[in-house]
């Protein structure tokens, strides 16, 4: 019966201390950033621009956008609207969880360095849109500087 060898001579050692190599520079970047009390992710630029929405279901299947300080209705959102439906979807997941209800406000806000974010004021939870791509970004970028929707003729 043939025996294979443990150690083959041939093998390239290179590569391995290469990968050991950057393998210590990264722990030890990592470690030298952890101790220095360097903030590792940067703070919130102010709020230039904030809107308080509540989002209902309609009973045609829209999702009314209402401004929570007015109580009137902004938008109805008809059919698919995929980036908006999902961005409130996750949020209100959340809020099922904790049994919250779909009253509190969320806080539509516009930062000074052009960001955007959506934050549940009843979980704190919270979506940075900009992430998503200035086409979903700017779907809730309208809701910013949109007038109440005229009553709908009977």
């Amino acid at each position: 019966m043939d025996t294979v060898p443990l150690h083959t001579p041939n093998f390239p050692r290179a590569p391995l201390w290469a990968l050991a190599a950057l393998l210590a520079f990264t722990v030890t970047g990592v470690a030298a950033v952890r101790w220095s009390g360097a903030p590792i992710h940067q703070a919130d630029a102010p709020a230039v621009q904030t809107r308080l929405l509540r989002f209902e279901d309609g009973a045609d299947g829209s999702v009314q956008v209402i401004d929570a300080a007015t109580g009137h209705t902004l938008q109805a959102v008809q059919g698919e609207q995929g980036f908006l439906r999902g961005a409130l979807r996750a949020l209100a997941r959340e809020r099922r969880l904790r049994d919250l209800g779909s009253q509190p406000p969320f806080a539509l806000s516009a930062r000074a360095d052009g960001r955007l974010s959506l934050t549940d004021t009843a979980t704190g939870a919270r979506l940075d849109l900009e992430s998503f791509g200035p086409v979903n970004a700017g779907v809730f970028a309208r809701l910013l500087t949109l007038e109440p929707a005229p009553p709908p003729a009977r």
